[in-house]
């Protein structure tokens, strides 16, 4: 069927690149894409040596790599991509698949997927295939023949249509339509149908083995043809016939009528510059002819052909896997070398390579210690900690005394991943009361240290700790005086001198950028300088910071934080009212986490996405979105959106009409001086919210302690005015406070300042005098312009209910929401990449333009195309020109 399709695209006039994976290949990164595409992999360098926080995960940039070049072609030329076999995919390849399969959505690019169901990698290949159909793959289930088809079959082969005992034969071959016309060619050559007046009966009653029918055919060739294929299946579906000729140590002159042998009998036949088994069926019967003593020592024999001859080790490693024996030192160094080679760039392979080389080693085995080591870092990368925490004590139970204190930095690590900050706190400690520690131990230790009194919020200790290490910085690496920093700054937020922090936070990046700091330490500085702009309204300098950290998280290979920055610009997306864009980027961000299986990030996103829904005025939605964040596990104390996933919670209880359900979700911060700080510094705009809510529950305390920290805050920022705002508008709504009000509509957050012209419109419709009303009605018509410029239609219904309390039924005022397709339909930043992608960009150079990421170009593409009801580039071109000419014209 693929190569059916082929033929037609190529027809058709599209370009064609056909791939497929092979049992044998399932090891290298990307093979059945770089093979399709005509591209040479791009396996990474391996380290050294083990890397302290695991190695540097390139999985993404690798995709990149890869994708870039097939979004130039395809931008120039429809293409059809097939590729076969995908259970036997490497990890790799799926996670692009799932991730060009989107990013490429907008393109002329036709995939084409097959799978054999029952083996190879079930769960993560049944996941990519739900995936694609969700996102609108169609998915094609081939059946059995059934008798229908067997009938046809066996009509257009034999020329005759069949008798009963003829149709009997689909049950011998399973309804496999290969097996079928192989065993009727091979019954018709024998003479075992008898053909009269159009149709064909069994002269023989006896009805063969299918299998035995290809074992037949087998042994019906010579001896060193059979010999031939025999190591040619030992190298694989597809195999190199220079491959072949070195492992028989024959010249291939010599090997050419054996070749010509298979090809006349129809048992392999040229692929490329490949020869191949015609089918599976085919290939595996070659190889069970082996017996299994003999096909270990060949597979042996391949993998030393491969190692010999240098370069990578991962060919050979398949190989290895199929013959390595306990204790077999040469194939535990290759199996050593292949996890060395691809740890960055297939973690997951890695992990299976080195676990393997584990099982065959001996316990005193003097190498048992680096494979150790090497699955740790593997088993980290890819999220499985647990088995990485037991392997990593396993390993120090036996590590030799000058290895054991980067395996236990290693372990420190696992466990603040894992959520455990405390126990990674008492490994670090334990490791810094070692003598003669090196210095970059000691600098990643003391940084395990302050990260988790961070997430521990032991400020007492950690503010101790990072004043000694920055009272003696010569004595401490950068890595320590970085985590120092960071821990005085959440500790200044707690305290609320946010100019402090800022302050913390700047010396901090400055040690970054110009001293020798562990690649996994480098980008949360800018991370979280960024979300201190957002939160005093600095939104250019908060855009700049997230641009600076996403280029250095690409850059450094650090996957674990890919889905920060897409998260990040969704918050400050927020903040300044583009709630389309705000879902793009949290769609985006939760792409790349579910890719990567970062759960915590995944349930970052659904938060923010809850936020937006009921600022949308879709409350079930939001309520979906909570579901499931609560049934995602992460650790608990590690989650950046914690405080989001309270903050959501609570507004839809409220949005429920439950104020004191909300409340209570919100105890934590209500109670607590720190939290409240924390929270009020963090995102201003709850200050006023939290006020509203704790009277409306009831219960003043609570909104008298919001009102108060909020003013120490005004109070101890007089830098940042946007605290005094926000003090205004809580006291306003707690003293019911008009003048308070009026100051506090004057702020740089859209949400906010509508929110405030609300409560000032509802201050004055509840006052006595003769234009109370009327000033009622001004600023609930400001608020009501202000959240319909943003799209928070759950906001603009409760303001025209109030307006409709007081009578006022004109609707002269209302802004025309907009459509929900069509032109008119997309937003600002829809209508921007539009204009890019019908100046003829792609998607990539548009995402620069822009200062975006590809992956949320792709997002916004995909929801245009479905409100414009497209499916084309071509289209969303000519309904630009038509629309908004000037888009084109642009500069």
């Amino acid at each position: 069927m693929l190569d059916i399709a082929a033929t037609a695209a190529a027809r058709a006039g599209l370009e064609v690149a056909q791939g497929a994976a092979d049992e044998l290949t399932q090891l290298i990164p990307l093979a059945p894409l770089t093979s399709a595409l005509g591209e040479q992999g791009r396996a990474l360098p391996a380290d050294d040596h083990m890397n302290l926080s695991g190695p540097t995960d390139r999985r993404l940039l690798l995709v990149e790599q890869l994708q870039g070049p097939l979004e130039q072609r395809v931008a120039q030329e429809p293409m059809l991509l097939t590729l076969d076999d995908l259970h036997w995919a490497d990890p790799i390849t799926l996670l692009a698949l799932r991730s060009m399969t989107r990013d490429l959505a907008s393109y002329p690019l036709v995939w084409m997927l097959s799978r054999t169901s029952g083996s190879g990698d079930g769960p993560h290949l049944d996941y990519l295939f739900n995936v694609l159909e969700r996102d609108g793959a169609i998915r094609i289930t081939l059946q059995a023949l059934d008798e229908r088809a067997v009938a046809d079959v066996v009509t257009d082969v034999l020329g005759a249509a069949p008798e009963p005992d003829v149709l009997a034969l689909a049950d011998i071959v399973d309804g496999n339509p290969f097996l079928l016309v192989d065993l009727l060619d091979k019954l018709n050559s024998e003479g075992v149908f008898h053909i009269a007046e159009g149709h064909a009966r069994m002269v023989s009653a006896r009805l063969p083995q299918a299998q035995a029918v290809t074992q037949k055919r087998l042994e019906e060739l010579s001896t060193p043809i059979r010999h031939l294929l025999q190591s040619a299946g030992i190298l694989g579906r597809s195999f190199s016939v220079k491959d072949l000729a070195e492992m028989l140590s024959e010249s291939t002159s010599a090997l050419l009528p054996m070749l010509e042998g298979a090809m006349a009998a129809g048992i392999v036949e040229p692929a490329g510059d490949q020869l191949t088994f015609r089918h599976d069926l085919l290939w595996q019967a070659v190889v069970e002819t082996i017996p299994a003593p003999v096909r270990r020592a060949l597979h042996h024999d391949a993998a030393e052909m491969l190692l010999k001859r240098g370069g990578s080790a991962v060919p050979a490693a398949a190989h290895l896997i199929h013959s390595a024996s306990r204790g077999d030192d040469s194939a535990l160094l290759g199996l050593d070398r292949a996890a060395r080679e691809v740890l960055r760039s297939s973690p997951q392979t890695a992990a299976d390579l080195a676990l393997r080389a584990l099982e065959l080693s001996g316990s005193t085995d003097p190498d048992w210690f680096g494979r150790a080591s090497t699955a740790v870092d593997a088993l980290t990368v890819i999220g499985r900690l647990s088995e990485a925490a037991d392997l990593a004590r396993a390993a120090l139970a036996r590590a030799p005394a000058c290895h054991a204190p980067r395996l236990r930095c290693a372990l420190a690590h696992i466990l603040l991943l894992s959520g455990r900050p405390a126990d990674a706190i008492s490994e670090a400690e334990s490791l810094l009361a070692q003598n003669e520690l090196p210095e970059d131990l000691r600098g990643f230790a003391e940084w395990t240290m302050f990260w988790g009194l961070f997430w521990l919020k032991d400020f007492r200790k950690g503010r101790h700790r990072a004043e000694a290490v920055l009272a003696d910085r010569e004595r401490h690496a950068d890595a320590a005086v970085v985590g120092a920093l960071l821990l005085l700054a959440r500790l200044a937020v707690v305290e609320g001198r946010i100019g402090d922090s800022y302050a913390h936070l700047r010396e901090a990046l400055h040690v970054t950028e110009h001293g020798t700091v562990e690649a996994i330490h480098r980008p949360y500085a800018r991370l979280i300088l960024s979300l201190h702009h957002s939160a005093v309204r600095e939104f250019d300098a908060a855009d700049i910071a997230i641009q600076a950290a996403e280029e250095e998280i690409n850059d450094l290979g650090l996957t674990v934080l890919a889905a920060q920055p897409a998260l990040f610009r969704s918050v400050l997306n927020l903040g300044v009212g583009r709630l389309d864009d705000a879902a793009a980027e949290a769609q985006a961000g939760k792409m790349i986490a579910e890719e990567l299986g970062t759960h915590g990030f995944i349930r970052v996103a659904l938060s923010i996405l809850a936020v937006i829904a009921l600022r949308q005025g879709d409350i079930d939605a939001a309520v979906g979105h909570i579901e499931r964040f609560q049934s995602i596990h992460a650790a608990p104390e590690m989650r950046f959106g914690s405080v989001w996933e309270k903050w959501v919670m609570a507004a839809v209880a409220e949005a429920q009409g439950d104020p004191g359900r909300a409340v209570d979700v919100l105890h934590a911060i209500y109670t607590n001086e720190e939290e409240r700080r924390w929270a009020l510094l963090t995102t201003p705009l709850t200050a006023a919210w939290m006020t509203r809510l704790a009277l409306a529950a009831a219960n003043r305390p609570y909104a008298q302690a919001i009102v108060d920290t909020a003013e120490f805050l005004a109070r101890n920022n007089p830098d940042f005015p946007v605290f005094a705002i926000t003090f205004a508008h809580a006291r306003g709504i707690f003293h019911q406070d008009p003048g308070a009000l009026a100051a506090a509509v004057d702020q740089p957050e859209p949400w906010a300042r509508a929110s405030a012209a609300e409560d000032l419109g509802v201050l004055w419709a509840g006052a006595s005098g003769a234009d109370a009303s009327a000033k009622a009605v001004e600023s609930l018509v400001e608020a009501l312009d202000g959240f319909e410029r943003m799209g928070a239609l759950w906001d603009v219904a409760r303001v025209r209910a109030r307006l409709r309390a007081l009578g006022v039924r004109r609707r002269h005022w209302v802004q025309s929401q907009r459509p929900s397709s069509g032109w008119d339909s997309l937003t600002d930043t829809e209508r921007a990449v539009a204009g890019l992608i019908a100046r003829g960009m792609t998607n990539r150079q548009a995402a620069e333009r822009m200062f975006l990421s590809h992956h949320t170009v792709s997002t916004h593409l995909r929801r245009m195309f479905g409100k414009l009801g497209i499916a084309s580039r071509a289209e969303l071109a000519r309904i630009v020109a038509e629309e908004c000419p000037e888009l084109i014209k642009g500069s």
